[in-house]
């Protein structure tokens, strides 16, 4: 995978002020994002990392059948507070299916199919993100050591098969409502198939 800087830029948001860093895939023209904060002062000292996979219809429209702009905005809130951290917001809608097939299983979703099913319905796979280009933007911004917000203990062994030191975990429940408090019950429930559905 051929990832390269592109260009950064200061970015003042509702939640502080931060650095915008795009990275560009070579050989596919894909572009990724980094969103960073005090990134001048880096040591081997575990960095508060958030890898999120990009989601239009929950961080710019607000969608509530996912908790994914919360996620996002809870985390620049933590990183701004903190000080210090960094975004990795990847652009792999759907879990890497793609906008019109997410919109497609969401329909499936209306006559009451959960996340996997719909995915599996559709012939798709359940959960199709790739996080190899995480290495390089982590590598251009000098991180060694993460403490990732996730709740999906599988990203954690995703990042960690990488070569990535993720050295503690950090929850982020937020954004339970009505339209998702069934999803998000089923999706953080033990098991082998809800675990793949964890943000």
């Amino acid at each position: 995978m051929a990832i390269e800087f592109v260009s950064k830029s200061k970015l003042p948001t509702a939640f502080g002020d931060f650095e915008i860093i795009a990275f560009q895939d070579q050989s596919t023209g894909e572009e990724h994002i980094a969103l960073a904060k005090g990134m001048d002062t880096i040591s081997n000292q575990p960095i508060l990392v958030r890898i999120h996979s990009e989601c239009l219809t929950g961080d710019a429209f607000a969608s509530l059948k996912c908790d994914c702009g919360p996620q996002l905005h809870s985390t620049m809130k933590m990183i701004n507070d903190a000080g210090q951290g960094v975004i990795l917001y990847l652009r792999q809608e759907g879990r890497g299916i793609g906008l019109t097939n997410k919109i497609r299983a969401y329909a499936l979703q209306d006559q009451g199919h959960d996340t996997l099913e719909a995915n599996l319905l559709l012939n798709l796979p359940a959960d199709a993100r790739k996080y190899d280009m995480c290495t390089i933007m982590l590598d251009y911004l000098k991180i060694k050591n993460v403490k990732l917000i996730t709740n999906n203990p599988l990203k954690i062994k995703s990042l960690t098969d990488l070569g990535i030191n993720v050295v503690e975990r950090i929850p982020l429940k937020v954004g339970l409502n009505i339209f998702n408090k069934a999803y998000l019950e089923t999706r953080n429930f033990p098991n082998t198939k809800e675990l793949l559905m964890l943000a």
